[in-house]
């Protein structure tokens, strides 16, 4: 490929070249190397709508060569009931960050999907019980599914709880993901009592109201709330929040967006009191899970490294097997 061709990756591109297993190794190594201060941190700019909005994350990655991705992504969540449009559309473009030669123009959908389940089984690998076996996986739409295999590959699943404010979706999410992972699955209508059973839980809903409150948990809980990705999201309740250690993606998202927004508005929790980011766990810097009792809370709002880590890997294992089609924008 010449120096002036783009490669162009469709979803069904990506879907081919990008598996859990390997999203999960490149997104740990973009904590750690994030943990470890090689890394500028990386930016975020939302734009917000009536019924969605759209944003812009950005990052700089010194991986086999040095890479810079910005992932440009519309998130509406009515698209399915209103135009049979998925919820989240968008791209990621890839650049050599050395001379700002674009490299790829790639489908963002099945890599936001990916790396935010792979950060969540990360999160899982340094901060839940190494003995959790049971989880609630609360919103049964695509994200929910991923976020069970990621899970499934970090740690011993027995038993998992289904719960989603539309029967059919929780339905079908237990007959796809019996048939995938051969897990008993059971859908709750009693999102909290599932929770107090579970030694994992992961929030990945659109919700604007807390789901969990403080008396909704175990001593030992592992929660990933993923799903409030804006300000106007929640998931957690701050009461909730204020009596967990709170590990952050990006201290400074989680501050504007995600749980930790909400529990600071309300004046529950301090910056000063967040734990610490996931990264820095990752590297070394600061401990993990410190007790068997202590309920952890992974606010995960979503770390662009996370895109060029992915984007990155799937643009190399592209040009490797002659994959994707090469265009130019030269006159």
């Amino acid at each position: 490929m010449s120096s002036e061709e783009i490669l162009f990756l469709s979803s069904s591109d990506v879907q081919g070249l990008l598996t859990m297993d390997e999203c999960i190794v490149a997104v740990e190594q973009a904590f750690r190397v994030y943990g470890e201060g090689k890394a500028h941190p990386p930016a975020v700019l939302s734009v917000h709508t009536a019924d969605g909005g759209f944003h812009v994350k950005a990052g700089l990655l010194e991986l086999s060569q040095p890479y810079f991705a910005a992932k440009v992504n519309g998130n509406f969540p009515e698209n399915p009931k209103r135009f049979g449009l998925p919820t989240i559309q968008g791209v990621i473009v890839l650049c050599n960050a050395e001379n700002g030669n674009p490299l790829a123009v790639m489908d963002s959908r099945d890599i936001t999907s990916l790396r935010t389940a792979a950060a969540t089984a990360v999160a899982a690998k340094y901060l839940a019980r190494r003995d959790s076996h049971t989880v609630t996986i609360c919103g049964c739409g695509n994200q929910g599914r991923v976020q069970l295999k990621a899970l499934s590959r970090v740690r011993n699943l027995r038993g998992v709880f289904a719960y989603d404010t539309s029967e059919p979706q929780a339905s079908r999410f237990v007959q796809n993901m019996k048939e995938e992972l051969g897990l008993p699955i059971t859908v709750v209508s009693n999102l909290a009592a599932a929770v107090r059973q579970s030694d994992l839980c992961v929030t990945c809903t659109t919700s604007r109201q807390p789901l969990l409150g403080p008396d909704d948990s175990v001593p030992g809980l592992f929660i990933a709330a993923v799903g409030a990705d804006s300000p106007a999201k929640q998931e957690i309740h701050p009461a909730l929040m204020a009596k967990s250690k709170i590990v952050a993606d990006i201290l400074e998202q989680c501050v504007v967006m995600g749980d930790l927004h909400h529990a600071l508005v309300a004046g529950v929790v301090t910056r000063a009191g967040v734990y610490a980011e996931l990264g820095e766990v990752v590297a070394g810097k600061k401990a993990g899970r410190e007790s068997e009792e202590e309920i952890i809370i992974f606010d995960s709002t979503g770390m662009a490294l996370q895109d060029v880590a992915a984007a990155a890997l799937v643009y190399e294992k592209a040009q490797r097997q002659g994959a994707g089609i090469r265009f130019s924008l030269a006159a």
